[in-house]
């Protein structure tokens, strides 16, 4: 079931420019969190080895899905664990909800966790009456403000702490100082009973490994181990790529995800769940269900222009190096994935290029989301094979496609073009001003609305070289072969 935008892309981006809290704060963020990539990356060494070899496994991963699949759900049950496959978002809220259901359960605490977020796991519990509290700080806030995430890492980081106070104040019914410190702890105050009362814990998986049976979280607050630890019943929620093979493997994403995501060394926490409790274990959930979620996935295998989107590790690095991101902010984008990797990502889950295929516009085709990319997945190409096939799919606006035949019908003859130049220089004088053409006709405000044009040169190309032409033939008709004739060894 395609999943529709609440109002249209550009509406979208209107709403978000007009938004200048909104702007600083991202940009204040991003800013901090690429430069900490950066340095971290630096530090590292051979940051470019580093990725090739990230890239390689992700893509061996992908490449043998099923196998390592398999391997994985066989190593789960061993531990005790409960495996359930879901295609489609539907399916995975079903699985829980019946899950809840057994369970009897009346409150749910979450630690971050996107592909929860992809199913809209929270509104489904909302609607049968069973309390869901998202514990990880930034997923906290923005829960309290009723919005999504805009960012894969940093949830919340279109809010600025003054938001986040009057916020905190309104709950409170006193006032909450501003300072990082009160609102943290404020948070953690609010937050500590429900550990206590939750009757399932609900967590993420930012790497599952199959030789082992193990999910793997990076973390750098304490909510993730408590959630895990503290319910009677975990279930982890993981995208059906997000496999490693060993734990081999996974040093190099020890190294890779927390440079490219927060400018970290290392994450607080890399916590290794294995199952449920086992006897002689001081503590653990009693129950562990994983579910191994496709919505949409096992499309993308297969595809050569897209397959290796699947390698991404969710690190959110695309997002802040993106000019557009920067001033638009996640929520734009519509849906749970914002930046580069959702303007790619998101069609292609939803598989519905025509309410969904504007988001590869939604770039500047710079190439530095996929510079930023530790597992080198050519993003900027991707948008525009995803552009392309909007184009072959005859979803493109109609004036768009005139606009291409008239353009395709005047180049291919010289006379036509020779007539279209002198046409447009007929119209410079009542378009431009100063130089510049600031309020262009058509689909050409879209650009002038935020910048200007500038003007086209009163002669072409053509014309000046034209004329350039017959004066070095003048001159040489002229010439006496006197100075300058050496200038012909």
């Amino acid at each position: 079931m395609s999943v529709k935008a609440a109002v249209p892309l550009k509406k979208r981006i209107r709403h978000a420019i007009a938004d200048e809290t909104l702007i600083a704060a991202v940009k204040k963020t991003t800013d901090r969190l690429e430069s900490g990539k950066l340095s971290s990356s630096a530090a590292l060494g051979n940051w470019e080895q580093w990725r090739e070899q990230g890239s390689r496994i992700r893509s061996h991963v992908v490449e043998h899905l099923d196998y390592y699949l398999g391997q994985l759900i066989d190593n789960v049950k061993k531990r005790g664990g409960h495996v359930h496959i879901a295609d489609s978002a539907q399916e995975a809220v079903r699985i829980f909800l019946q899950i809840a259901k057994e369970k009897e359960a009346k409150s749910v605490l979450k630690s971050k966790s996107m592909v929860s977020e992809e199913v809209h796991l929270n509104k489904a519990l909302e609607d049968i009456g069973v309390k869901v509290v998202e514990s990880d700080l930034g997923e906290y806030i923005i829960q309290l403000f009723g919005e999504a995430p805009s960012h894969i890492i940093v949830p919340a980081i279109h809010k600025n702490r003054h938001q986040i106070a009057d916020k905190f104040s309104e709950i409170s019914g006193e006032k909450i100082s501003q300072d990082t410190p009160t609102l943290t702890a404020f948070a953690r105050q609010q937050l500590r009973k429900e550990f206590l009362e939750a009757d399932i814990g609900v967590s993420g998986c930012n790497f599952a490994i199959a030789e082992s049976g193990s999910v793997v979280m990076f973390t750098n607050e304490g909510n993730g181990r408590m959630i895990t630890t503290l319910p009677p019943v975990h279930v982890a929620f993981m995208g059906m790529e997000r496999l490693l093979p060993s734990f081999e493997d996974l040093e190099t994403f020890v190294n890779l995800l927390p440079r490219s995501a927060t400018g970290q060394k290392i994450t607080t926490y890399v916590s290794v769940i294995n199952g449920a409790r086992h006897e002689g274990d001081l503590d653990g959930a009693q129950e562990f269900h994983l579910i191994i979620v496709d919505n949409g996935r096992s499309n993308i295998l297969g595809d050569e222009e897209f397959q290796e989107v699947l390698n991404c590790i969710r690190c959110g690095a695309c997002l802040n190096v993106c000019p557009v991101y920067r001033h638009i902010g996640g929520h734009a984008y519509g849906d749970v994935y914002p930046g580069p990797i959702g303007a790619v990502i998101t069609p292609l889950l939803r598989d519905d290029m025509e309410e969904w295929g504007d988001l590869p516009y939604a770039s500047s085709l710079c190439g530095a989301c996929t510079e930023a990319c530790p597992v080198k997945i050519p993003l900027h190409d991707m948008l525009v094979h995803l552009r392309a096939r909007k184009v072959k799919l005859g979803l493109t606006p109609g004036w768009e496609r005139m606009a291409f035949k008239a353009w395709s019908g005047t180049f291919a003859k010289a006379g036509r073009y020779r007539l279209s130049m002198k046409a447009a220089q007929l119209m410079i004088p009542f378009l431009a001003k100063e130089g510049f053409i600031e309020k262009g006709p058509l689909n050409m405000m879209g650009w002038t609305h935020a910048r200007h044009f500038p003007s086209p040169a009163k002669k072409t190309f053509r014309e000046e070289w034209g004329r350039i032409q017959q004066d070095l033939r003048s001159g040489e008709g002229d010439s006496t072969g006197g100075e300058g004739g050496d200038c012909h060894e």
